[in-house]
Formats: structure tokens, C-alpha cells, sequence
């Protein structure tokens, strides 16, 4: 898993999400290009509802203009496909919903299995972020309050004692509030797992400092599709850290 040796490396690793239902086919080639140029760590593809079936082709673009390890991050067990070279296989251990707990993962698991795809066991924890996101929506669960960190700690810490291999913190796409820094910290404290940190992070500045609290992995979606040049600033100051 290349995500756990750059972090066994210590190296702060920047993923650029990309939502196939958003991106037209000239946008997609423009971000793949850039994100190359830019020596992205990882391309993360996904989305809570995907609207087309444009999954494969998406896929098949960004591996035609870059040799960037492109993981799926997906919204539903349909989010699957072989021309991936890994996925988050993400347990949702922030909400009771039993489906994003378990019961997702097991109609999917035969076709992974076959598929060979690597899988990286994900705790995948939603924050709140001062709105409703879709990805609350679509998961029928509950974020974990913003104000909470020690339910965080304790979640991510249970997560990572079931032997999953990351914890993802995520307050959605298009949030209007990022993970809190304090909160960040406090969980990057009680863990020994890469920490990634998702939603709402629309600047360099925004991004060094949820690095500077404890980010290991930082995934930046929106503010890429309005403008994929601001790849570059944001690689710049990962490799500040490295």
C-alpha cells in the first residue's frame, strides 16, 4: 500500500478527488495533466450519488494522461471497478447505519475479490460542517459534532483497534467548514494510523494548517474542479513538509 509506506516514510500526501459526474471530458483530461505535472500523491475517484455511467471512462482518461495511483473512494457498493489500482474500503464507524457498517462490504466483496483490486480497511468518520452535505444524506447517518473531539478520539482509536488500516475525516464535499484543527490533533494523538482529512479545504493556507495539526493525507475536490491550477500551490505546500 503506497499509503502506508510514504506515511511509514513520514511524507505528507496530497489526493486530488474527482467526481466523474462533474468533470466534462475536456475538464477531466485538464486536471489529469495538471495533477501529473504537479507530482500529485493520489487521484481519489468518487462521489455520494454518481448520476452517469461515466465511472469506467473516467477512470480510463486519467490512466491515459498520468501514471498517479488512482484509488476509488466510493459512495455505494456500485462504485467499483477493476481499472482502479486500489480502493478505500470504507467502514462508515462514525453512524449506526449497519449498511455503511458491513452490510455494503459484503454484496460488494465478491466482485472485489475477483476484480484483484487492493483494498486499503478505511474508518471513514463524518464531520460536521455546518451544513448538510450529500454524503450525510445519502448515508442516513449522523456526523459526529465539530465541538466533540473526544467522541472522534475514541471513535477513530476503535477504529484502528478492528485493525483498519487509515482513518478518513471527512466534513463532505462542499462543506462550508473543515475538520477542526483541535480536533484533528486530539485524534492524530490517539492513533498510530494515517490520518486523512477531507472537505472544505479551498486554500494553500487552509491546507497547511490541517497539516500542521496532524494531517497525514489531504483530499481536495471543489476548489479543483473550479479552478484544477491551484493543484500546483497546494503540492507546493505538502512538499513543504517533506
Amino acid at each position: 500500500m503506497k499509503i502506508i509506506d510514504l506515511f511509514s516514510k513520514q511524507k505528507k500526501q496530497l489526493a486530488v478527488l474527482i467526481d466523474p459526474d462533474k468533470l466534462n471530458p475536456e475538464q477531466l483530461v485538464e486536471t489529469a495533466i495538471i495533477a501529473q505535472k504537479a507530482d500529485v500523491d493520489f487521484i481519489f475517484v468518487g462521489g455520494s450519488l454518481m448520476t452517469s455511467d461515466s465511472l469506467f471512462h473516467c477512470i480510463r482518461t486519467i490512466k491515459e494522461n498520468t501514471d498517479i495511483p488512482v484509488i476509488l473512494f466510493p459512495g455505494s457498493s456500485y462504485q467499483i471497478s477493476r481499472n482502479a489500482d486500489a480502493m478505500l474500503f470504507l467502514s462508515l464507524i462514525s453512524g449506526r447505519n449497519p449498511d455503511m457498517l458491513i452490510g455494503m462490504h459484503v454484496l460488494s466483496a465478491p466482485y472485489i475479490k475477483l476484480s484483484g483490486l487492493e483494498t486499503i480497511p478505511t474508518g471513514y468518520m463524518l464531520i460536521d460542517s455546518g451544513k448538510p452535505t450529500s454524503v450525510t444524506y445519502m448515508s442516513n447517518s449522523f456526523p459526529i459534532p465539530n465541538n466533540k473531539k473526544d467522541i472522534a478520539a475514541c471513535t477513530a482509536m476503535a477504529g484502528e483497534m478492528l485493525g483498519l488500516r487509515t482513518i478518513f475525516m471527512d466534513a463532505g464535499s462542499g462543506a462550508s467548514q473543515t475538520v477542526p484543527e483541535e480536533m484533528i490533533s486530539f485524534v492524530k494523538g490517539s492513533i498510530e494510523i494515517p490520518l486523512i482529512i477531507g472537505g472544505g479545504i479551498r486554500t494553500p493556507e487552509k491546507a497547511k494548517s490541517v497539516i500542521e495539526a496532524g494531517a497525514d493525507i489531504i483530499v481536495v475536490g471543489n476548489r479543483f474542479e473550479e479552478d484544477p491550477n491551484l493543484i500546483y500551490d497546494f503540492t507546493d505546500i505538502v512538499a513543504s513538509f517533506n
